[in-house]
């Protein structure tokens, strides 16, 4: 059993930095047929361990791809056992790939999913859960080789991906909440009125090092708190998300769109705090709060952000 465990452990491993080191990871071997025609016909987004977070491929409601190889023990009789024992471990290898890729993820202003799993049990369950109920969606064997290729599926956003997984251990412990709060107080202003109503927002933030986050948060110039968790329904921020992302102002209108949203403001973001916080000038915050104070729109999670 310990060899077996050995081998299995020794698999793992050689399979992940073998994937970490090819260029295109959709790219496999030539004996697994059946996984490449699967990779040539799905649309989804392969990811490549090691490679850059692909921004909005994370924060859409498209599942991600991982894969893993695995080889079984040579020193085994049986050779059923041995294709069994390969295509597990190229399942713990493509279960390694989701871990090592989620852990990359900024959770809040500049604290890293890693960083949280060092200090809250609560996000290491999360993040344990989500690495375990990932969907394996193809297996292939080779018996000449005696090797196998395994791919899962991960989503990040809608109502049962990892962001909904870990928004909810958060909301329901006290603790997480209070580390993630910022101390800035809320925005406040007197409404200006406006001439026609917005019932969502767009802020351009290409011009800001910016990047998705489980939690994006807006900041007034002098540091109020205009957006974040605290004025979003739980409901829309486990199903949703806090919002929107893409990479242009017309896309950012056809995905509010799909939210209902028919006339957006459009702000420019002035500047950054962090990654995951922007800032906007105080006279767009006060026209950002006032089409809030009229529509409510951050209730319901109606902001798109617009990445370089």
């Amino acid at each position: 059993m310990k060899t077996i465990i050995a081998v299995l452990l020794l698999s793992f491993a050689c399979a992940f930095t073998a994937a970490a080191e090819s260029e295109e990871m959709a790219q496999v071997d030539a004996i697994f047929t059946k996984t490449q025609k699967f990779l040539n016909e799905s649309k989804q987004h392969v990811v490549t361990p090691g490679a850059p977070h692909d921004d909005l491929a994370d924060f859409s409601h498209e599942p991600l791809l991982f894969i893993g190889e695995g080889v079984g023990n040579p020193k085994h009789d049986a050779k059923s056992q041995r294709g069994i024992m390969a295509i597990r471990a190229a399942e713990l290898a493509a279960q390694r790939a989701v871990l090592e890729y989620i852990k990359g993820f900024v959770m809040v202003g500049s604290t890293m999913i890693s960083d949280g799993m060092l200090q809250s049990d609560v996000i290491v369950s999360a993040v344990q859960g989500t690495v375990k109920g990932v969907q394996k969606v193809n297996s292939e064997y080779d018996k000449d080789t005696e090797r196998a290729i395994v791919i899962v599926k991960l989503g990040m956003g809608g109502p049962k991906g990892f962001g909904a997984a870990l928004y909810e251990k958060i909301l329901n412990d006290p603790k997480v909440m209070q580390s993630i709060k910022t101390d800035k107080e809320p925005f406040k202003a007197e409404p200006v009125k406006l001439e026609i109503p917005f019932d969502g927002l767009i802020i351009d933030a290409t011009g800001q090092n910016f990047r998705p986050a489980l939690i994006n948060r807006i900041f007034a110039a002098k540091g109020e708190v205009l957006y974040d968790p605290a004025k979003i329904s739980q409901k829309v921020l486990v199903e949703q998300g806090c919002g929107e992302y893409t990479n242009s102002v017309d896309k950012a209108k056809a995905a509010l769109a799909t939210r209902g949203v028919k006339n957006p403001l459009v702000i420019k973001a002035s500047g950054s705090t962090s990654s995951a916080d922007l800032q906007v000038t105080d006279e767009d915050a006060v026209t950002i709060f006032s089409a809030n104070q009229k529509e409510s729109f951050m209730a319901a999670a109606k902001v798109a952000f617009v990445l370089k």
